[in-house]
Formats: C-alpha cells, sequence, structure tokens
C-alpha cells in the first residue's frame, strides 16, 4: 500500500487508461478523485467504495477546475498526485481540420492538463511535495497520416512536462507517459470507422514488435511506478510504453 495517505486526481478517469489508473492507484491505497464529463465515472466510484469520489469537470474550462480542485481539497485533503489523462483523438490533416475542431482537440488534450496543474500544484505546494503525470503519446515522437491536431496536442504535452519539472522541483515533479497503441474504448470507436475494423485491429498489433496491442492496465503500472515513492528519480522525462512501436525504420513490415 505505498500510496497509503495520497490522494490522486484522474481526469478523464471513467475509462480506458484513467480507469486502469484510478484502480491501480486505489489498491495502493490513495485516495481518488475522478475528474470526467461522462457520469458512469460515478458508478466507478461507487464500485470502489471507500476513499473514491467522482465529479462532474469538463477539465477544458477553468472555473469547473478551480472548483473541482478546491473541493478534492476539501473532501479528500488536496492533491498529492495528478494524472492528466483526458483526451480525445480526431482524423484530420491540417487542410481538412476546422478551426473549432482544433480549438476542441487543443482544448480537452493540452489546456485541460495546463489548468488542471495550474489548480494542482499550489495545493501540492501546500502538502510539501507533489507528482503531474501527463499522459501524452508515442506520437510525441513519431505519426501517421490524417492526425495533425491529436499529434500536435500530444507532442505539445511534452513541453508542458519539461516546464513544470523545471519550474517547480525539486518538490514537484514532472513526468510524461507516452502509450503505444492500447487498447480502449477510443481505439475500439476509431477502428470501427474503417470498413474492415477486424484488418484494422490486425494492423494495430502487427506494427508493435511485441505483436500485440498494449492494455490499459499496464500503462497504470507505469503511472503507478513513476507517480510512487520507487519513481522519486523520474522528472522532466517522456517515457515510452509504445511495445516497440516505430523502433524498426519506417516501421516496415518487411521481412528480411
Amino acid at each position: 500500500m505505498q500510496l497509503t495517505g495520497k490522494t490522486a486526481v484522474i481526469t478523464g478517469g471513467a475509462k480506458g487508461i484513467g480507469s486502469a489508473c484510478v484502480r491501480a492507484l486505489h489498491a495502493e491505497g490513495a485516495s481518488i478523485a475522478i475528474l470526467d464529463v461522462e457520469d458512469y465515472g460515478s458508478e466507478l466510484a461507487a464500485g470502489l467504495g471507500e476513499r473514491v469520489i467522482f465529479i462532474h469537470c469538463d477539465v477544458s474550462r477553468e472555473s469547473d477546475v478551480s472548483a473541482a480542485m478546491a473541493e478534492v481539497n476539501d473532501r479528500l485533503g488536496g492533491p498529492d498526485i495528478l494524472v492528466n489523462n483526458a483526451g480525445i483523438q480526431r482524423y484530420t490533416t491540417v487542410t481538412e481540420t476546422t478551426e473549432e475542431e482544433w480549438d476542441l482537440v487543443m482544448n480537452v488534450n493540452l489546456k485541460s492538463a495546463f489548468l488542471c496543474a495550474k489548480h494542482a500544484i499550489p495545493h501540492m505546494q501546500a502538502r510539501g511535495a507533489g507528482v503531474v503525470v501527463n499522459i501524452s503519446s508515442v506520437q510525441a515522437f513519431i505519426s501517421q497520416k490524417t492526425v495533425a491536431p491529436y499529434v500536435t496536442s500530444k507532442t505539445a504535452l511534452l513541453g508542458l512536462t519539461r516546464s513544470i519539472a523545471v519550474d517547480y522541483g525539486p518538490q514537484i515533479r514532472c513526468v510524461a507517459v507516452c502509450p503505444g497503441t492500447i487498447d480502449t474504448p477510443m481505439l475500439r470507436d476509431a477502428i470501427q470507422l474503417s470498413p474492415d475494423p477486424e484488418a484494422v485491429y490486425q494492423e494495430c498489433m502487427d506494427m508493435h514488435l511485441v505483436k500485440r496491442i498494449g492494455t490499459p492496465e499496464e500503462v497504470a503500472a507505469l503511472v503507478l511506478l513513476v507517480a510512487g515513492p520507487q519513481g522519486g528519480f523520474f522528472t522532466g522525462q517522456a517515457i515510452r510504453i509504445d511495445g516497440g512501436l516505430g523502433v524498426t525504420i519506417a516501421g516496415s513490415k518487411r521481412e528480411d
């Protein structure tokens, strides 16, 4: 129970990687605040019971975030760990992306991390220490076609990670976790846009050196490591958990 007495705020915690982080950190003794616009996050909180609360929060709105962090402070004693996990995907090029769509992706994927860190860090400083974990993506390093807003937002998270680590260390640590393809509802929804979802799923498996897709629980285990006492020497870094995606030249499938 390495996180006993600690409080973690997890955005986008209702499903996917977020819900896996909720379960992993809760299992290690942390009190958890789930911040999400999906109200079934309340079902997850109720199912876990003790030490878990759900706050309906649009993390791209400063008024919502400020109020949520104040509620966390009042009900759970203030955040020690912030996991900025909330994110969305859109499939467009620069010339196809509308201004509204660009702003939406940036607000959910990037602005939310800035706002949550802005309002969580003062509470962490008052408590003496804290950790911010930004869920970025392997696509902060490599990319594919027609994901311009997503790639831009996830790449920018690496700069935010470094800035927080530099500006608030040694009291506050900040780490970016960069997953490859993970079996989440977002992935499943994206695959269903294809005329042949099974083929796309197989392609997703094949492009990783481990020949499979990752699980939310594997990402959550890394988040637990970097956020916990055993990860105390991690800060300012982007850590890939990507099954070897993009290690081969141009992601080549050629067999010699």
